[in-house]
């Protein structure tokens, strides 16, 4: 089956909604013939919209897909060049928590030492 010979089919839904669309818009003294063949336009915009956003949808989700594949590759090569800086980062972390520590121990000796040699 070729697709342009195919007959698309449409939803029940599809052709309710064209039909009180096209109820709606319909002026006096038009025929229930004329208002049959609005239907199908308005079917035919219909199915050519969803249409649309299936594709649309379609790509989206496959961008989405090779972005999570980006991410994935990203991964794995960033632990062997952010082992060096997170070693970094991390003796970083220690000094910082040192240097307090150490300036207090100073400040104990100094203030023992004050009153060892001026008492």
């Amino acid at each position: 089956m070729n697709k342009k010979t195919a007959k698309q089919t449409v939803s029940d839904e599809t052709r309710e909604q064209a039909m009180k669309v096209a109820k709606a818009t319909q002026k006096p003294g038009q025929t229930k013939e004329q208002t049959k063949l609005i239907a199908q336009g308005i079917e035919k915009g219909i199915a050519e919209y969803k249409k649309q956003q299936k594709k649309r949808a379609r790509s989206a989700d496959q961008q989405r897909k090779q972005n999570l594949k980006a991410q994935q590759r990203d991964l794995k090569s960033k632990p062997q060049h952010l082992g060096d800086a997170a070693t970094k980062q991390d003796m970083g972390k220690s000094t910082a928590a040192f240097l307090p520590w150490s300036l207090l121990a100073v400040s104990w000796v100094l203030f023992i030492a004050y009153l060892y040699f001026a008492g």
